[in-house]
């Protein structure tokens, strides 16, 4: 998975706060993975807003990796600490931090940044490396596909999967948050975890409708009913 390097002793760290209300939490109050990516989406949406890079570019995530030391809950008071953490050519990586009292959550998330008109890949101006660079340190961000895809045998574990209109988000399509859906799914059967470890990574955009899930280990896959890959996740704990 992502390294989760340290924060910064200096550089631009954007900070936010929230606290997790009825809809990003379970039935005991645990807060859950595709809430926690949500934030991620917020906090980088209102730094973007801060440094006046809102609107330059339009950001897809690749790959996020969530860490869970200790659940947030409903009603916490968490703060949110997001910094540059690598930059490519057109992509970027982000690393966030949210605690609270009893909670901590360390993620990172590596993003593509399209041109808004032709959504081609869109290199950064000098203003945004100006603005990035020193906490990103000369680490890189390659987007990559990583994870590998469904093993031969792997269809003798499908289940059905479905998106939903309500899952859609304002590019058309549906939104990295639901990806983690499998992930929690998994919690149902194991009982509520006091902590977390995993990997996320996009591939093809799903849209509403049918989809297939296929595990094997601790692998999980989200695929169309044709066989394309939307997106894979590794649960490491």
């Amino acid at each position: 998975m992502m390294e989760l390097v340290p924060e910064p002793a200096s550089g631009r760290v954007f900070e936010g706060a929230i606290q997790p209300g009825v809809a990003d939490v379970t039935g005991g109050g645990r807060a859950r993975l595709d809430a926690i990516a949500r934030w991620l989406q917020e906090i980088a949406r209102q730094d973007l807003e801060d440094a006046r890079f809102q609107g330059r570019g339009v950001w897809i995530v690749r790959r996020t990796r969530i860490r869970v030391e200790s659940f947030p809950h409903y009603d916490d008071r968490l703060s949110l600490r997001t910094f540059c953490s690598g930059i490519g050519r057109f992509s970027a990586e982000r690393r966030t931090v949210i605690e609270g009292e009893g909670a901590r959550v360390d993620t990172v998330s590596r993003w593509i940044c399209l041109d808004p008109q032709g959504g081609r890949p869109q290199r950064f101006d000098d203003d945004f490396k100006r603005a990035y660079a020193e906490t990103a340190a000369g680490r890189d961000a390659n987007v990559r596909v990583r994870h590998p895809g469904p093993p031969e045998g792997a269809a003798a574990s499908a289940e059905p999967w479905e998106f939903r209109a309500t899952d859609l988000d304002i590019a058309g399509h549906v939104n990295n948050s639901h990806y983690w859906g499998p992930l929690e799914q998994a919690f149902l059967a194991g009982g509520e975890p006091a902590g977390f470890d995993g990997e996320v990574e996009h591939r093809e955009p799903a849209l509403p409708g049918q989809a297939v899930l296929l595990r094997d280990g601790p692998w999980a896959w989200i695929t169309s009913t044709k066989g394309e890959v939307h997106a894979s996740a590794f649960s490491g704990a």
